[in-house]
């Protein structure tokens, strides 16, 4: 569980209930035209430039902004550097034996034990991570697009509650519910944008960020492994991958 998402958007939208609440309650806040206008309407016209299986799979790939397991550079460099030892000891068959957690690392060691050329290895893994890449763009794609959508939507219906109530001037008693419409769509577009959909695309950005760095790394273990480079070369270069604070703490509880 990411705490960092869920803490923020439990705590911005409390902030903003507690402002509502002080400011003569939730009740005023409600209004399901505009609702309808900005919520559904901004689902349906996201879902426009998409095909449905790519719609429909955004709710799977939003909860990656909650839960997702990533495995840890450090842990990455460690397994890698006891199959570089592991290789040079006993060749690459004896990596056959090694118990791997990651799917693409798998793969790549997979590869290095049936024989496969270095540069057919790299390719394939070259494939794999540009395509991961695109499925991950997609994604925070969908969601960047509803957070555009969404305060255009909002502005469509400050204009609707505009007209009904420049339409109604004579009827004191419609003006109040016109006005509610055309001021809550701005409020609504404003906050499932920049309170939803921005900070969910953020996230899997982030995300993308850290999983195409895992599988570089890899790429980079495996065939440095494939050339029969010293483990304590490898290792070297591998720890470019995390941060000068974190090698440092390495190298303390190494010692």
């Amino acid at each position: 569980m990411d705490l960092a998402t869920l803490i923020g958007l439990i705590g911005a939208f409390g902030f903003v209930i507690m402002a509502m609440v002080s400011s003569g309650g939730i009740a005023i806040f409600i209004d399901v035209p505009s609702v309808l206008i900005v919520i559904c309407g901004s689902l349906f016209v996201v879902m426009m430039k998409y095909n449905l299986k790519q719609f429909l799979g955004s709710i799977k790939i939003a909860a990656k902004a909650f839960i997702f397991k990533i495995d840890k550079p450090d842990a990455l460099i460690e397994q890698s550097i006891t199959m570089a030892d592991a290789a040079r000891k006993g060749g690459f068959l004896a990596l056959e034996e090694a118990e791997i957690g990651n799917s693409f690392m798998q793969k790549a060691v997979d590869m290095l034990v049936d024989g496969h050329d270095g540069d057919v290895v790299r390719d394939a893994l070259e494939k794999d991570i540009a395509l991961t890449e695109e499925r991950h763009k997609l994604g925070v794609s969908i969601f960047q697009a509803l957070g555009d959508v969404a305060p255009a939507m909002g502005m469509i219906g400050t204009l609707i509650g505009l007209v009904a109530m420049l339409s109604n001037m004579d009827d004191p008693k419609s003006i109040g519910p016109a006005m509610a419409v055309a001021l809550l769509t701005t409020l609504y577009g404003a906050v499932v944008a920049n309170m939803v959909a921005i900070p969910i695309a953020g996230k899997l950005e982030l995300r993308m960020k850290e999983e195409m760095m895992n599988r570089n790394l890899i790429m980079d273990a495996v065939l440095a492994i494939q050339d029969g480079q010293n483990p304590r070369v490898i290792e070297g270069f591998l720890k470019n991958y995390i941060s000068e604070k974190q090698r440092e703490i390495d190298t303390t509880d190494g010692e």
